[in-house]
């Protein structure tokens, strides 16, 4: 990719963070018992990982049927819709790990209207400790992206065609290797809290 692109969207490439590590049960778990020091420090991480859930949806919440809002505040689309997931939409200037700032919003699309399923960070490599306690990743590969949606998977943003092959529409910005981090705060998941998809968003796969 030219120089000024890749300043344009040079955030994405700097998304590596340094978060506290936590111990807590596995979804659906009870935890082992532990002394009363240790169950006091677990109800401490826990009462603070709700809150990080909390503060993440509460800072979402504008965008959450209201995808107008979130384009005129940098979000644009990088995918149609990809089953069990949804439609993603990027802010090319957020980078690193802050819980009320996700790179990436998850949209669910359905009889006209928009509703915000999952929102997402994006790193560089797997972060050596989770910023969510028991996080667990997917991985997306380098690709150029276009003013539609579409995408390529590509390995040299130098070669990246002008246009999309399919559709024709305008390149925007191509991105390395990306390891993801769903979390779905805005549409219950029996796969799990950080499952990068979702067997209820089954019905919308149709867009």
């Amino acid at each position: 990719m030219p120089t000024t692109r890749m300043a344009r969207y040079g955030g994405i490439a700097a998304m590596i963070i340094a978060a506290g590590a936590v111990s807590l049960p596995a979804w659906g778990q009870a935890a082992a018992p532990t002394s009363p020091a240790a169950a006091h420090v677990n109800a401490a991480q826990s009462r603070s990982f709700a809150g990080d859930l909390a503060a993440a949806r509460q800072a979402t919440a504008k965008y959450s049927t209201n995808l107008a809002r979130a384009k005129a505040d940098g979000y644009q689309i990088i995918t149609m819709m990809m089953p069990n997931m949804g439609y993603h939409f990027l802010n090319p200037k957020i980078s690193g790990f802050d819980v009320r700032k996700p790179q990436i919003l998850v949209y669910e699309h359905v009889a006209g209207r928009w509703q915000l399923g999952a929102l997402e960070w994006v790193f560089t490599s797997v972060p050596k400790h989770p910023p969510l306690p028991n996080a667990t990743y997917g991985f997306f590969p380098a690709a150029c992206h276009y003013a539609d949606g579409t995408f390529i998977p590509h390995a040299d943003a130098a070669t990246c065609p002008a246009t999309a092959p399919k559709t024709g529409a305008k390149f925007t910005f191509w991105h390395p290797d990306l390891i993801t981090m769903h979390v779905w705060v805005w549409y219950p998941n029996p796969d799990g809290l950080y499952a990068s998809t979702n067997p209820l968003i089954a019905p919308f796969n149709k867009g």
